[in-house]
């Protein structure tokens, strides 16, 4: 009995430890259906709202090259209704109820999600039950093609008619080895949106959207055991899909010297982008790549920022972020001024970066990009919606729903020493650097780096 109370001592003070810092655990229980789908439930009764979120697990990472952007034109088709939705009714029944809901596809996933009042949540997970089990015997060729069409009018906005909004895609596909499942951008080409048949999308949809490869969380102000009635309910009767496909494995990507790449585009201003192959999610330097980035370009006071933007008045903007999924990649950019060249902005960032090798972040820094990355945390548990994606988000790549806790750790870890080593670890090694120039300005590209040799 001694030894269990000391234990629980210890485990009191580690909670009270957590607790101070401000970050709350996200109880839930997890149990799977006989079907396969796993189902996590969060109860919040702060306020009369609740969310659910159903996580796919597909997304453009786990298609073929030829057959890119499929996970993404489904989850349009997922709107498009099912066997007992009519066309157009998913939102309006919601928003009849007060609802709202939306979807979004990434490398590694593709997700759904409403968040309502309280009593509209037998409602919200009815229709996403029907849309898994029962959208195929409404697909037709009519709503494939109007979705494509919406697809391709969505890439032209974002990417081909907007200015530098090639330049993801043409960094993903430098980094990348071809083949490499990230090596294309989510969105899809063109072409292979083009080629996709009906018979293609129902295949995608018998593979993937089946209940045992999909996660179903809800978060809110319910009762629990009628959610779970609700739940066997709706779900329990769609039958267990396929064993999934063996996904496409990932292997490290290093590249062997410095690649130098230029975009003409209808642009006023050249832009540059620097390219490095990192990290996965939760991977020991993952933490320190993301603060490295806010040291580097995350608010007015920081490095580049400060020097290029505020001090030296050479820059218009500066960015610089850590991708980070199943496969990770860090980014900066830099767009002069009118009358500075790519060039000089490059040989200013790497003087930065050299500078950040030989030389520790300030206690300031590393607290202020501590705390930013603190408020993010409470930001994205504010709200029930926030709280259902992220107990899908930490399933998924943690495999524990309620591991806000030792996500926000990570952070509190690092030290300015950790950011030290991970300059010269991942932004010492040979990268990609990319100048979009204006329309007939090849001339602006950067060619070389120069002594960019960090000690």
């Amino acid at each position: 009995m001694r030894y269990a109370m000391l234990a629980m001592a210890g485990c009191a003070l580690a909670a009270t430890a957590a607790a101070a810092q401000g970050i709350p655990s996200l109880t839930h229980e997890r149990y799977t259906l006989g079907n396969g789908l796993t189902v996590i439930l969060h109860e919040d009764r702060s306020t009369p709202m609740v969310a659910v979120n159903v996580w796919y697990h597909v997304g453009s990472a786990d298609e073929q090259p030829g057959r890119t952007g499929f996970a993404h034109l489904f989850e349009h088709v997922m709107f498009m209704g099912s066997q007992h939705v009519p066309v157009g009714a998913f939102d309006q029944w919601l928003e009849a109820a007060g609802a709202n809901n939306n979807g979004s596809t990434s490398q590694d996933r593709t997700n759904y999600f409403e968040w309502m009042p309280s009593n509209a949540l037998p409602l919200a997970l009815w229709l996403e039950a029907d849309r898994m089990g029962w959208l195929l015997p409404t697909m037709d060729q009519a709503k494939l093609d109007l979705q494509r069409d919406v697809v391709k009018n969505e890439r032209r906005q974002r990417v081909d008619n907007v200015p530098y909004g090639r330049a993801f895609e043409t960094m993903l596909a430098a980094v990348f080895p071809v083949g490499h499942p990230y090596s294309w951008p989510t969105i899809g080409s063109m072409a292979d949106l083009s080629a996709a048949s009906l018979d293609d999308v129902t295949q995608f949809f018998r593979t993937y959207y089946a209940p045992n490869n999909a996660t179903l969380a809800i978060a809110g102000d319910f009762n629990r055991d009628s959610v779970k009635v609700w739940v066997q309910r709706y779900f329990g009767e769609i039958p267990r899909g396929p064993a999934m496909p063996a996904r496409p494995s990932i292997k490290e990507v290093t590249i062997p010297k410095d690649t130098f790449l230029v975009l003409e585009d209808k642009v006023q201003l050249p832009r540059l982008y620097y390219a490095w192959p990192s990290v996965k999610l939760f991977h020991a330097d993952d933490a320190s790549l993301d603060l490295l980035a806010y040291v580097l370009a995350g608010d007015k006071n920081s490095r580049l920022y400060k020097r290029l933007v505020y001090e030296m008045q050479v820059a218009q903007d500066v960015s610089a972020f850590q991708m980070s999924g199943r496969e990770g990649m860090f980014m900066v950019s830099v767009t002069p001024k009118p009358g500075q060249t790519p060039a000089r902005m490059a040989q200013l960032v790497n003087e930065e970066i050299r500078r950040l090798s030989s030389q520790t972040v300030t206690d300031r820094e590393l607290a202020r990009a501590q705390n930013s990355y603190r408020a993010q945390f409470l930001d994205r548990l504010a709200s029930v919606n926030g709280k259902a994606d992220q107990l899908n988000s930490y399933n998924y790549y943690a495999g524990t729903p309620d591991y806000v806790r030792q996500d926000a750790a990570r952070y509190d870890a690092v030290t300015a020493a950790d950011i030290q080593r991970v300059v010269r670890d991942y932004l010492g090694k040979p990268k990609v650097v990319l100048t979009i120039v204006p329309e007939g300005k090849p001339d602006l590209m950067v060619k070389e780096m120069g002594d960019v040799r960090i000690p």
